[in-house]
C-alpha cells in the first residue's frame, strides 16, 4: 500500500478512503465497508427516519485557518443539533469534504480524526459520502439520519397561544466566541473560544421533548431569528423578554462592559451559533422540563422583543445567507 510522499501529497482517492474514512464507520453494516456507491439502510419498525444536511464553508461558517479537527467536530455537531431539536435519536451521517488541491494528507488525516472523536463520543458512524477537490476555501457538508418514535418528532409548528417559551441555556455566547477567536474580545481561560467552536448539542433533552413539548428549534441562527421560525411554521407570535435571558459568567462580564444594556441584550438574542435550543410548551409542562422561561406563545405574527415589558430595539434579528 503505497502512503503520502516526502511532500505530504494525499495518496489516492481509494486509499484516503480506506484509510482515513473506513475507520468512521465503526463497522456498521450499513455502510458496506465503504466499499460501494450506496449505504442500505433497513427500516425500523415504529420509527420515522429525521434527516438533516447541514454545511460549512472556510471563511464563512468558520474563520480562515480552523484546525481542520474543529471543523469537522463542529460539522457532526450542528447536525446533531438539528437532531436534538426533534427529539431524534442520531444513527449515522454521509460525508461530502472539498478540498483545496494543495491540502496535505497529514491535514486530511486531523479532519478525520476530528470525526473519530465525536463519532465516538455522540455514538454515530459514517455510512458514506464523498470526497473532491476545490478552487475554493475547504467546504464541507453533512447528512444525518436519526430515528423518532412514529409521529413523535417535535416540529416547529407546534406552538400554540398561551405556551411558555424556554430556552435550555445561555444565550449569546457563540458571538462572543466568534469575537474571542477573532481576537475582538479577551478569552482568558478559553470558555467562550470553545462554546463557538465546540457547542454542545442538547441530545441529553430529548426525552423531556418528546413529551412535553409542543414546538422547538435549536439556536443556530440567533435566538430572535429562530424564535421567527417557530412563529412562522406555527402561525403565531412569540413574545421574548430580554430581561429573563440566561447568560453565562463570560456574557455577564460583556454586559457589564456595555452603556446600553437593552441594546447589548438585543445583541446576544441576535447571536448566532449558540447550539442551545428555543422550546415551547403548556405551562405545565414547561416546569416539568425546568428550563429557563423567557417569554411565552401569542395570537399574532412575528416576534415581539421587550425588556422589563417595553419594547426593545434589536440591532439584528440574527444570522442569514444573501
Amino acid at each position: 500500500m503505497s502512503g503520502p510522499d516526502e511532500a505530504g501529497c494525499p495518496p489516492g482517492e481509494f486509499e484516503q478512503i480506506a484509510r482515513l474514512y473506513r475507520p468512521l464507520t465503526r463497522g456498521a453494516p450499513e455502510a458496506l465497508g465503504l466499499l460501494d456507491d450506496a449505504a442500505v439502510i433497513p427500516s425500523r419498525p415504529g420509527y420515522d427516519l429525521v434527516v438533516t444536511k447541514d454545511a460549512l464553508v472556510e471563511g464563512v461558517h468558520v474563520p480562515w485557518g480552523e484546525a481542520r479537527d474543529l471543523v469537522a467536530r463542529k460539522l457532526l455537531r450542528t447536525n446533531l443539533s438539528d437532531l436534538a431539536a426533534k427529539g431524534a435519536e442520531p444513527f449515522g451521517y454521509f460525508l461530502a469534504v472539498a478540498w483545496p488541491p494543495e491540502t496535505d494528507f497529514a491535514t486530511r488525516q486531523a479532519f478525520a480524526h476530528g470525526l473519530q472523536v465525536d463519532g465516538e463520543a455522540f455514538d454515530v458512524s459514517l455510512l458514506g459520502g464523498d470526497t473532491v477537490s476545490t478552487s475554493g476555501p475547504l467546504s464541507a457538508s453533512m447528512t444525518l439520519l436519526g430515528w423518532v418514535p412514529e409521529g413523535r418528532a417535535v416540529l416547529r409548528s407546534g406552538a400554540r397561544p398561551g405556551d411558555l417559551v424556554m430556552v435550555s441555556g445561555p444565550i449569546g455566547d457563540g458571538g462572543l466566541g466568534l469575537a474571542a477567536v477573532e481576537g475582538r474580545w479577551a478569552d482568558g481561560d478559553g470558555y467562550l473560544a470553545r462554546r463557538y467552536q465546540l457547542p454542545t448539542p442538547r441530545l441529553d433533552l430529548r426525552e423531556g421533548l418528546k413529551r412535553w413539548a409542543s414546538a422547538c428549534a435549536d439556536v443556530s441562527d440567533g435566538l430572535i431569528a429562530d424564535a421567527g421560525h417557530i412563529a412562522t411554521a406555527s402561525g403565531v407570535a412569540l413574545h421574548i423578554d430580554l430581561a429573563r435571558l440566561p447568560v453565562s459568567a463570560a456574557a455577564a462580564a460583556w454586559l457589564a462592559g456595555q452603556s446600553d444594556q437593552v441594546l447589548a441584550r438585543g445583541r446576544l438574542a441576535g447571536f448566532g451559533d449558540d447550539y442551545e435550543l428555543v422550546i415551547t410548551a403548556p405551562p405545565a409542562a414547561a416546569s416539568a422540563l425546568g428550563l429557563t422561561v423567557v417569554g411565552q406563545v401569542e395570537a399574532g405574527a412575528g416576534v415581539r422583543v421587550t425588556f422589563d415589558g417595553a419594547p426593545a430595539p434589536v440591532a439584528t434579528a440574527g444570522w442569514a445567507h444573501p
